[in-house]
């Protein structure tokens, strides 16, 4: 009975991890930020996680995996859109360590990354109404996201840019 309960008790975690992220059939992991999202929320000094083909900026620099933005000095206001997978969590750890940015994710609520990184940490979160569609590489728009998006807003500055943004969705203030 003792090993039932154990059991039980990590399984969630192990879910958890199995499902922290989207895999794709065609293996792609750079999908481009909706330019109207972009436009919405104004200009970013960084983008330390950005496609390295990319039709249109999303930030006045931009670090591409080639430049490991991981391990690069971030600058200024951040826009994140980082790899949905297992770095997920080591991107929205930088970002509320730098305290001014804002992160697009998928509004996984439950996993780890939010109550390592989002709950504790961010000022704002503003959940999109309905999905998203990324663009590829090459600016054509892709289809529907796998699951709902969120932004979400580190430092003082960002909550009311995403109250204000115009972007349909919910918008919380966070109080930790």
């Amino acid at each position: 009975m003792n090993d039932l309960f154990v059991r039980a008790v990590r399984e969630p975690e192990i879910k958890g991890k199995a499902f922290s992220h989207e895999r794709v059939p065609d293996g792609k992991d750079e999908w481009l930020t909706p330019p109207e999202i972009l436009a919405a929320l104004g200009e970013f000094e960084l983008d330390p996680c950005a496609p390295i083909i990319r039709p249109w900026p999303m930030a006045r620099r931009h670090f591409t995996r080639l430049d490991d933005g991981l391990a690069q000095r971030w600058h200024g206001r951040v826009w994140c859109n980082p790899p949905y997978g297992a770095e997920l969590p080591k991107w929205l750890g930088r970002l509320a360590a730098h305290g001014n940015g804002i992160a697009l994710v998928f509004a996984r609520t439950e996993t780890r990354a939010f109550f390592d990184h989002v709950w504790p940490k961010a000022d704002a979160l503003l959940f999109i109404k309905g999905r998203l569609s990324f663009y590829n590489v090459d600016g054509t728009k892709s289809g529907s996201a796998g699951a709902p998006s969120v932004l979400i807003a580190y430092g003082a500055d960002n909550a009311p840019c995403l109250e204000s943004s115009g972007i349909a969705g919910h918008f919380l203030r966070n109080n930790g």
